[in-house]
């Protein structure tokens, strides 16, 4: 069973750092109506701490308690009641993909878990009742998978361009950031961009740095809509889009606003922190094979943790992965070319970028602001994830009056 920790904190549920992290924004998620408290407090309870087959066993079955309900209540006519059932389906089972490495088999997890998540989400979103439509953005010789949804009433509209995090689903971004910009009157975009879920699980296109390259087509592909208003477009990017969004911000500029929720100058930090000096020295030292072996003989959460946040990078081995991680740098060369107005979001106990919101909001030339989430507020952690509500009214209070929709 989960154990809080001695400090008696009632935001502490796990020991584990990481269940720890993902409980807090699973019940951060109810605020969007993407959890229920009492269903993820009732499968935290049955987790057994640091153990992340349970971790999956556990919230794969609320999943299916939960997508049957779904089920059930569309075929007796509840569209609404079904609808809010298989949002709340699928956030569960996305808390299990992304911990399927601690299972016997994890490929078979992740895929069974990952199936039955887009199950649930699509049908969430035919059944909102302004539901998106489909949005194939030309990418280098394929597309991207994305959704837009449009604002209501006619003519062109402020459109909110979302970028997302390393291992976060759509899911996590449309019922908050992306519902609270359309409650505005933005569109809105979604995508799911190299590396990350669809791109990754179904076509194998693994990350890249250079993000300018992602983020241009997709402005590109909103900017053909005539429901989209060119001088009005808003970005927004969460988690390790903290690194992708500055660094396609230097080279594209037709952005009015931009918010960073979680500012990040240098992704191979994160990297480095989980390696001990032995370790570190074994690398610095380019030793590739000694490395890789020392890595195979580490602790099963550190494996865990490394082989999952490994795999969007692609390289052939973990020394490679670590090599990779250096290029995911934002230099003060390229932040002088920033030209956007930007908030940076700088959370208190932020785990994995400790002191870079604060390091990319210096180096920005241009109009910009730096704001705090504190631990007195309830919001902090790596993007603010029990503070969705303090969030949300931050972030578009910044987007609204650069794009217009400040009320007089």
């Amino acid at each position: 069973m989960s154990t809080a920790m001695a400090t008696g904190r009632r935001s502490t549920f796990f020991t584990d750092p990481g269940m720890n992290s993902m409980a807090q924004a699973m019940l951060g998620r109810v605020y969007t109506g993407a959890a229920d408290t009492g269903e993820a407090l009732t499968t935290i309870d049955r987790v057994t701490d640091g153990d992340y087959a349970s971790w999956v066993r556990e919230w794969e079955a609320t999943a299916d308690r939960i997508a049957a309900i779904g089920d059930d209540c569309l075929r007796r006519g509840h569209r609404v009641s079904g609808r809010n059932a298989l949002l709340r389906a699928a956030t569960y089972y996305t808390a299990c993909v992304v911990v399927a490495d601690g299972c016997d088999e994890p490929e078979t997890v992740r895929a069974r878990a990952f199936a039955a998540y887009r199950l649930c989400w699509e049908q969430y979103l035919g059944l909102l009742d302004n539901p998106p439509e489909r949005l194939d953005i030309p990418y280098e010789g394929t597309t991207m998978p994305g959704w837009f949804f449009a604002a209501s009433g006619d003519g062109p509209k402020p459109t909110l361009v979302v970028a997302n995090g390393a291992d976060g689903a759509l899911s996590y971004l449309w019922p908050g950031y992306g519902s609270e910009a359309a409650a505005r009157g933005y569109n809105v975009v979604l995508f799911d961009g190299p590396g990350q879920q669809r791109m990754l699980f179904e076509r194998g296109v693994p990350f890249r740095p250079d993000w300018e390259h992602v983020i241009g087509p997709v402005v590109d592909a909103a900017l053909r809509r005539p429901d989209v208003d060119p001088q009005r477009l808003a970005f927004y990017a969460v988690s390790q889009g903290g690194y992708w969004g500055p660094r396609a911000l230097a080279f594209e500029h037709r952005f009015a606003a931009a918010v960073i929720d979680g500012g990040v100058v240098d992704v191979s930090a994160a990297w480095r922190a989980q390696l001990g000096p032995e370790l570190m020295a074994m690398f610095d030292a380019g030793e590739r094979d000694r490395f890789n072996a020392a890595i195979e003989l580490a602790p099963a959460n550190t494996r865990r943790i490394i082989t999952w946040r490994a795999k969007p990078y692609g390289c052939p081995s973990v020394f490679d992965t670590y090599l990779e991680a250096l290029r995911y740098r934002i230099t003060p060369e390229l932040a002088a070319q920033i030209t956007t107005p930007v908030l940076v979001a700088d959370p208190d106990d932020e785990k994995y970028f400790a002191g870079q919101p604060e390091r990319l909001y210096d180096m920005l030339p241009g109009e910009k602001e730096l704001v705090r989430f504190t631990e007195a507020e309830g919001a902090a952690g790596h993007c603010q994830p029990m503070a969705r509500a303090l969030a949300s009214q931050r972030f578009f209070d910044f987007l609204d009056d650069h794009v217009g929709l400040t009320a007089s």
